[in-house]
């Protein structure tokens, strides 16, 4: 198994089942008015609204974070054993449309199990757990497992990469954890359904604890999938509609029911890994044949003013959570940008083909901010970047909150940041080009190379074009732009010096007078 399929098994764990839901009755008046002899009761159809409902009642309850009571045989599973289960592919579900639904078995660090539903003609109903579905390889029990232990979530297979293929398309397993891909894309980051109180000492993890898969005959390529969130500060029903293509899509809409005041949701959280980027000067020194390794090596957002902003991502030496205040946000995600084989040399893991999320409201979430937590790690093998929407006022408790919005699983598009884009960042001490002058105390280099949009253009006249740049705190002592060939773009120098144990926010763009060129470069530095 590779690492990222690792990373995914130790991604957050998920729960437990809910109740089934009783069926709707039929009125008296509506029965009265057909003649109760003659009236057959309407086929209940089971959807989003079911969902809500169960969240409502969900919230009105007491919480129960109770982990179900799993066989020990199950739980004292380590890595190895636990990957050595293996759904069987004939045992698929799903067999009226392109799609085959394959469900993880609980065990590991998956103790709380998950009920899968699927939805036909409008009923839903359970999948139960058997033995069978599952290849053990080398993993054996003393005893025969319990009927009634659950899943741990589940994947759908689609002849995405070629028409008569199941590939792996989509996968819930652990807490609120998914992720999916486009055509010729490989598993890299993941998205979630809600984050709490991300970055504080008393973050929560939710959990979709029961979902429902639904296919459609008048729309055989479109995968519908509702879910039941629960956790100490929040209940909520989700539906995500799937699309898949060269570029799949994930339309997602959600109620949430508050628990708690005072709580800070994380709408449309991403989860990625970055450890080693272009500059490798950003983080520990680390001994690896292999250039960059990272899932996303950028945060880009869209804000209401129409500017793109470029954050290119680090792993810190100590967690840092960086804010960025807008209203109405446009959009934002984590991109993998770096598409050329040679930055990464793993015939393994593929990074260069790792997709890129890009979320965008469908309606406007108002004031707030978008944040992002880098954490610091020691390998490749854990996720520590997360980024996500919160509102400036957190919704009370005791009132439903809703929200919808879409993500796109894509390796590169062109109406993501239109114009010059960075595309990449390094930093050193700021000498000027060949000399040995002194370095300034608290001085830094930037060096950025811009490409795309207009900017193969004005490259012919590069007299034309201008760098702006600007710190949050201390001063720009210097800037340097030059054409650079390589890339058919630019390559910016920019000189900051702030006071040592400061921090400041560096920011660039290129224009030809009053037209801007590129996306905002935008970077922290912290002086030493």
């Amino acid at each position: 198994m590779s690492q990222i399929d690792r990373r995914l098994l130790l991604n957050a764990i998920a729960f437990s089942g809910a109740a089934a839901l009783a069926p709707r009755a039929v009125s008296a008046a509506a029965a009265e008015g057909a003649g109760a002899a003659n009236v057959r009761p309407p086929k209940a159809h089971f959807g989003f609204e079911d969902v809500v409902r169960r969240a409502s009642d969900l919230a009105a309850a007491p919480y129960d974070g109770t982990l179900p009571k799993l066989p020990e045989a199950l739980t004292r599973l380590d890595f190895d054993a636990y990957r050595d289960i293996r759904f069987k592919p004939d045992k698929s579900l799903i067999a009226n449309g392109p799609y085959r639904l394959q469900l993880f078995h609980p065990g590991f660090i998956y103790k709380r199990p998950v009920v899968v539903n699927t939805i036909r003609d409008g009923i839903s109903t359970p999948i139960p757990f058997s033995t069978s579905l599952f290849d053990y390889g080398h993993t054996k029990f003393e005893k025969n497992l319990p009927v009634n232990v659950g899943f741990a979530g589940f994947r759908l297979h689609y002849p995405l990469n070629t028409p008569d293929g199941q590939d792996e398309l989509v996968s819930f397993l652990g807490a609120t954890y998914f992720r999916f891909l486009g055509r010729g894309q490989a598993y890299g980051l993941s998205a979630r359904g809600l984050s709490v109180n991300t970055g504080g000492d008393d973050e929560e993890f939710p959990y979709f604890r029961e979902f429902w898969i639904e296919t459609s005959k008048k729309t055989p390529d479109v995968v519908r999938i509702f879910a039941l969130l629960d956790s100490a500060s929040v209940t909520g029903a989700y539906k995500f509609e799937l699309t898949p293509g060269v570029e799949s899509v994930m339309e997602v809409s959600a109620v949430i029911f508050p628990r708690r005041d005072n709580v800070k949701f994380g709408l449309a959280p991403l989860t990625s890994m970055m450890f080693l980027s272009e500059d490798r000067n950003s983080g520990k020194p680390y001994d690896d044949w292999r250039p960059q390794l990272h899932d996303s090596d950028g945060l880009l957002m869209h804000t209401s003013s129409d500017e793109w902003i470029w954050r290119p991502l680090r792993a810190p030496r100590v967690m840092v959570m960086s804010t960025f205040p807008e209203n109405d946000i446009k959009g934002f995600g984590l991109v993998q940008r770096d598409r050329n084989f040679r930055d990464y040399q793993d015939l393994e893991l593929e990074y260069e083909i790792r997709p890129t999320y890009f979320v965008k409201p469908n309606e406007d979430w108002g004031a707030g901010r978008i944040e992002l937590l880098e954490l610091a790690t020691k390998d490749e093998t854990a996720d520590n970047i997360v980024t996500y929407w919160t509102p400036a006022t957190p919704p009370p408790s005791g009132k439903a909150f809703s929200y919808s919005y879409s993500i796109r699983a894509l390796l590169d598009a062109p109406d993501l940041s239109p114009a010059g884009r960075v595309v990449n960042t390094w930093k050193t001490w700021p000498k000027a080009l060949g000399s040995n002058e002194k370095v300034d105390v608290g001085s830094r280099r930037f060096i950025v190379d811009f490409a795309g949009g207009d900017l193969p253009f004005y490259a012919q006249d590069p007299d034309k074009v201008q760098i702006a740049a600007s710190a949050s705190v201390g001063k720009v002592n210097r800037t340097i732009l030059m054409p650079n060939p390589h890339i058919k773009g630019f390559r910016a120098f920019i000189d900051v010096q702030v006071d040592p144990g400061q921090s400041a926010n560096v920011s660039a763009f290129l224009h030809a007078g009053p037209k801007k060129l590129t996306e905002t470069w935008l970077e922290p530095w912290i002086a030493e």
